[in-house]
C-alpha cells in the first residue's frame, strides 16, 4: 500500500509537467527554434550555460571567499538558481491566471530550475577540478580546458532534457529519469570534491 501512495504522490507533478511541456514549446518557438532540431536546442542550452558560468566567474573568481575548490560548485549552483529565478519571473509576467502561475512555478521547480542547478553544478565540478590542479597561473590556463569540458557536458545534458520534454509529448517518465540520473551524478561529484579538500 505505501508504494501505491508513493505513486499517487507523483500525479500532481506529472500533471503540471504536462502543462510545462506546452510552455517550453511556446518559449522555443518565440526564439525561432525548431522543436525537433536538436542542434538549435543545443545552441540555446549552450548559450544559457555559458552565460551562467560567465556571470558567476566574473563575480567570484578573485573573491577572498573563493578559497576552496568546492566553492566553485556552490557558487555555480547559487548562480544557476538566480538565473532560474529571472527566467521564472519573466515567464510569470506573461501569466494572468493564478492557477496557471502556480502550475508554471511547480513545473519549473520540478524541471527547469532543478535542471539549471544540476547543469551548473556539473560546470562547477570541472571548475573545482581545474582549481585543484592549478598551483601556477600557467597551469590555471591549461586546466581551464576542464571548465570548457564542463560547459560542453552541461550544455549537452541541458539540451537532451529540453529535447526529451519537447519530443516525448505526454511521456514524462524519460525526462524524470534523466533528471534523477543527473542528480545522482552531481551529488556524487559534490562528495568527491568535498573529500579532496
Amino acid at each position: 500500500m505505501p508504494y501505491l501512495f508513493a505513486l499517487i504522490a507523483f500525479i500532481p507533478s506529472f500533471a503540471w509537467l504536462l502543462f510545462f511541456l506546452k510552455e517550453v514549446k511556446d518559449q522555443l518557438g518565440n526564439f525561432g527554434i525548431s522543436q525537433r532540431d536538436f542542434l538549435c536546442v543545443l545552441l540555446f542550452a549552450a548559450a544559457e550555460e555559458i552565460l551562467k558560468f560567465a556571470l558567476v566567474y566574473m563575480v567570484i573568481r578573485r573573491s577572498k571567499y573563493f578559497d576552496e575548490p568546492v566553492d566553485a560548485m556552490i557558487y555555480m549552483i547559487a548562480g544557476a538558481l538566480g538565473f532560474a529565478l529571472v527566467e521564472n519571473v519573466a515567464i510569470l509576467l506573461q501569466t494572468t491566471i493564478l492557477l496557471q502561475a502556480v502550475g508554471v512555478i511547480t513545473m519549473r521547480f520540478v524541471g527547469a530550475t532543478l535542471l539549471h542547478a544540476l547543469c551548473s553544478g556539473l560546470v562547477g565540478y570541472y571548475w573545482a577540478k581545474s582549481v585543484q590542479r592549478s598551483p601556477t597561473p600557467l597551469m590555471r590556463i591549461k586546466n581551464f580546458k576542464l571548465v570548457i569540458f564542463g560547459l560542453i557536458s552541461a550544455s549537452v545534458l541541458h539540451a537532451i532534457f529540453n529535447y526529451l520534454i519537447i519530443s516525448m509529448g505526454d511521456v514524462l517518465i524519460y525526462p524524470t529519469i534523466f533528471l534523477i540520473i543527473i542528480s545522482l551524478l552531481i551529488f556524487w561529484d559534490f562528495e568527491r570534491i568535498k573529500s579532496n579538500r
